[in-house]
């Protein structure tokens, strides 16, 4: 008991008491959210929250498992879960086995009424199958043959436009970019990556009608109000209901159908309704303070693979917040991204979970008397 309480105390109690935190007010709002939708869908009007609180146990029991884990198992296999959920990604294609739902293979059915987003846990790996190719590429004798074996291991993308999920791909994107640009790649790559990119967003978006149109509804959505701007209106109308202190919990108006995806991605929209300006400000500086403690413990570290994954970590979970609560708030195009820890659903959740396991895993290996 005194050895287990010792490795607790090695912890971060910031990262800890944030995280429980926001799982806390995520478990409220699911609630809130979608109680009358649960029980119009499901005659139990618990129905989501019940098991967004058997998400939250799990998760909360995957953080803890995967904190404690001998770190040299992760240091030597955790590049290896890259490739694992890269083929279950894959896997969503096949028949009886991934689900289709609003016109995308996200899922698996895995038995039992349950579902597996395995791109949420793709994301995730990503920093970890990185720390292991930028390591692996510094101490290379033949780059060339390095690089080609390094671009092979990111089959999974192109899987994830054809699902199609464009907002994992632009997260992995994202970090995959940002991790190569702060860990030594020159200045010409990364113009020249961001070119293509440029030119692979259009493409893929611009030459893409559904997704053309959300671009479209993004810089007008007053004009297509009863169309492809409908969500970001009604996102919008719900922060302006709740004003400075809010409706009040379980009395906002925007969740009774008007408001899309109430308990999912736009749950933060329920959330400014229903506590105001005050509520937000104070959420978002959980997230804001998450955040910079997560990009703290990366910067600290000395050894170069796990500062790798520690920053991979760290950039997986801002670049997720900023995308939903761009969304939400009419600054970005709508894009089905779950905002951690406060969103409905199983994988966003013990995905997250997992996340911050992996990073007080690092922290306790090599900052375990900075805990606080």
């Amino acid at each position: 008991m005194n050895f287990l309480k010792q490795k607790i105390f090695q912890l971060d109690r910031t990262i800890l008491l944030l995280v429980l935190s926001l799982i806390g007010i995520g478990a409220i709002l699911v609630f809130s959210s979608s109680f009358i939708f649960a029980t119009e869908s499901r005659a139990d009007g618990l129905f989501y929250f019940k098991k967004q609180m058997a998400f939250a146990f799990v998760g909360i029991f995957s953080l803890l498992m995967v904190t404690f884990i001998p770190y040299n198992w992760i240091h030597r296999f955790g590049h290896l879960a890259w490739f694992v959920f890269g083929g279950l990604v894959a896997c969503t294609f096949i028949p009886h086995i991934g689900v289709k739902s609003n016109g995308a293979f996200r899922w698996l059915n895995v038995g039992g009424g349950i579902f597996l987003e395995p791109s949420e846990f793709l994301k995730v790996s990503l920093p970890l199958l990185m720390g292991a190719l930028i390591s692996w590429f510094s101490e290379s004798e033949n780059k060339f043959k390095t690089f080609i074996l390094s671009a092979l291991c990111f089959f999974p993308l192109p899987l994830l436009l054809k699902q199609p999920d464009f907002g994992s791909f632009t997260v992995c994107f994202s970090v995959l970019m940002a991790l190569l640009f702060i860990f030594g790649l020159r200045l010409f790559w990364v113009i020249s990556f961001s070119s293509l990119a440029t030119i692979s967003f259009y493409f893929l978006v611009m030459q893409v009608p559904y997704r053309k149109a959300r671009i479209m509804a993004f810089l007008d959505p007053w004009s297509t109000i009863q169309s492809g701007g409908y969500q970001v209106v009604q996102s919008l109308l719900s922060f302006y209901s709740g004003g400075f202190s809010g409706s009040g919990l379980g009395q906002g108006q925007g969740k009774l159908y008007f408001l899309p995806e109430a308990h999912t991605d736009f749950i933060f929209s329920v959330l400014g309704e229903e506590v105001g300006f005050l509520g937000v400000v104070c959420v978002l500086l959980i997230y804001g303070f998450l955040i910079i403690r997560s990009f703290q413990i990366a910067s600290r570290i000395r050894d170069l693979k796990a500062q790798i994954v520690a920053s991979g970590l760290s950039f997986v979970f801002t670049i997720q917040v900023l995308i939903n609560l761009g969304v939400v708030f009419g600054l970005l195009p709508t894009k089905g991204l779950a905002l951690p820890f406060l969103s409905y659903g199983g994988s966003s959740m013990i995905a997250s979970c997992v996340l911050f396991g992996l990073l007080l895993n690092i922290q306790r290996q090599y900052l375990p008397n900075q805990t606080e």
